[in-house]
């Protein structure tokens, strides 16, 4: 076995940097960018990931002490803090551990070793390398759910903040904006507990923490303003063809300058623009891509698991239990999906929950044909005969030998599926039928800009690209994974 020497200290701390070294550019890029990327974040945003992991210490704990003062206080939102901050520290050290994996079998010289040393899995990630296109719509596909999963912390404002329309409705992309920062405080404030207990304590805690990240640490009101003017204790400010006057007391900075310019004054940015309620597309794009990726991956994950389940059934039992199923299959695949959904949407009222059951157990039919296939073929070879000689049981030569023979059209079929599971969700939010505003999703953006495309056409056109090179990319990554599976494709 040949020796091989301890990897420098830098190469370790740096991820990438060693394989730069080795001269190999694209591994090393997206492990060193990626990992500046999420340290930057990191550095940005660390004031609110110290706020979060400190209301996540204390939720833990309030859950142990009191499970009802927790439930009274959580909400969804305080856990999408968690969940962001988590992220932003889990993966950069997740990155560091794969480069360096990496650079320690490119030094051992794995990467040169014959086809026939290598195990089927391995075969088939050296198969899927060679497609750079695929490989580029991987790293896409990683940069839109990382965007998802951090969207608390890397969104500039509240998806749901509806600023003063007056002045901020319908702007265009990289429009800057005063405001006026008032004394008032965002939000409704929640009152503290008075008590002393650990329960009472814990609550405050959580209470405090959660008006921090709701604010997204700033606690101050903003009034977005056309222009201004000072004169003397009044401040003289302008939106629309409106003229009000405020005193200095009521703003938070009051007589203070900062950089030659009043402490009472921000510039805000609005990269991608407004919309009529002068909400920020870019914003709501970020959460609407929560919405629109979460429910592809959780729609495909129930469908195949459902559809390789029926599959595995019918052909591996056949007879009475494979003309059952698949008689079901063929009535689900006869009867118009589309037209199913809106019966069942229109019958129980839409939500994010009844739109991934209704999405999940309307295309599982493909993947259970597919699998079946499989079955009937392999059911028949030699090694499935001898796992019955021996007596093992149906669970465990279905779970052991059948379905992972079964895994590489299944695996095809699931990366196929989640764009047209996107698309859907968004044809049924354009339509009215999907979620709901004013949570975000890209159908509903467009849906909401669709009226004035021509003069304000950046509010559609931003959620519109999203799904577009959403989709297309989640296409690339089928096609190069149906590739490197398929043996006669790799040569």
């Amino acid at each position: 076995m040949p020796h091989t020497k301890q990897l420098p200290l830098y190469d370790l701390i740096v991820p990438g940097l060693g394989l730069l070294r080795m001269k190999k550019r694209g591994p090393g890029l997206f492990f060193m960018i990626s990992f500046a990327v999420f340290l930057a974040v990191l550095l940005w945003r660390h004031q609110l990931i110290l706020v979060s992991l400190h209301s996540l210490i204390a939720g833990i704990t309030l859950l142990v002490v009191s499970p009802e003062s927790f439930r009274q206080i959580f909400t969804f939102e305080i856990l999408e803090f968690w969940i962001a901050s988590l992220y932003v520290l889990v993966i950069p050290a997740l990155l560091a551990w794969l480069s360096a994996g990496t650079l320690k079998k490119a030094r051992a010289g794995k990467e040169t070793q014959n086809q026939d040393e290598l195990s089927l899995r391995e075969i088939g990630w050296h198969s899927f390398k060679k497609h750079t296109i695929a490989l580029y719509a991987s790293v896409v596909v990683f940069i839109l759910y990382s965007t998802a999963f951090m969207a608390p912390l890397v969104s500039p404002f509240s998806p749901f903040e509806q600023q003063d329309f007056l002045v901020t409705a319908y702007k265009q992309p990289f429009t800057r904006i005063d405001a006026l920062v008032l004394e008032e405080q965002k939000g409704v404030t929640i009152p503290l507990r008075k008590g002393n207990s650990l329960s009472d304590r814990l609550t405050n805690t959580l209470i405090s923490d959660f008006q921090l990240l709701k604010t997204r640490n700033e606690p101050h009101k903003l009034r977005f303003v056309d222009s201004y003017r000072i004169e003397g204790n009044t401040v003289i400010y302008y939106q629309g063809h409106r003229e009000k006057v405020t005193g200095l007391e009521t703003l938070a900075g009051g007589k203070e300058y900062r950089d030659g310019e009043p402490a009472f004054i921000v510039t805000r940015s609005f990269i991608l623009g407004t919309d009529q309620y002068g909400r920020d597309i870019l914003s709501r794009v970020i959460y609407g891509s929560r919405i629109s990726l979460s429910i592809g991956f959780l729609v495909v994950l129930i469908s195949v698991t459902l559809g390789t389940i029926v599959g595995v059934s019918s052909g591996y039992f056949g007879g009475i239990v494979d003309n059952t199923l698949m008689r079901i299959v063929d009535v689900l695949i006869a009867f118009p999906a589309l037209f199913l959904i809106l019966i069942i949407i229109a019958t129980f009222g839409n939500s994010i929950f009844l739109i991934v059951i209704t999405l999940s157990f309307t295309g599982w039919m493909g993947v259970a044909r597919i699998v079946r296939s499989q079955v009937l073929s392999l059911k028949e070879q030699e090694f499935i005969l001898a796992a019955k000689s021996l007596g093992l049981s149906h669970l465990r030569i279905i779970f052991r030998h059948l379905v992972p023979n079964t895994l590489t059209p299944v695996i095809v079929a699931a990366t196929l599926r989640i764009g047209s599971i996107i698309l859907t969700e968004a044809g049924l939010s354009f339509l009215g039928l999907g979620v709901q505003p004013p949570t975000p999703s890209w159908g509903n953006i467009i849906n909401e800009g669709r009226d004035s495309l021509l003069n304000h056409w950046w509010i559609s056109t931003f959620p519109g690209i999203a799904i577009l090179t959403t989709v297309v990319c989640f296409n690339l990554i089928g096609d190069g994974v149906r590739d490197a599976l398929d043996p006669r494709m790799r040569g």
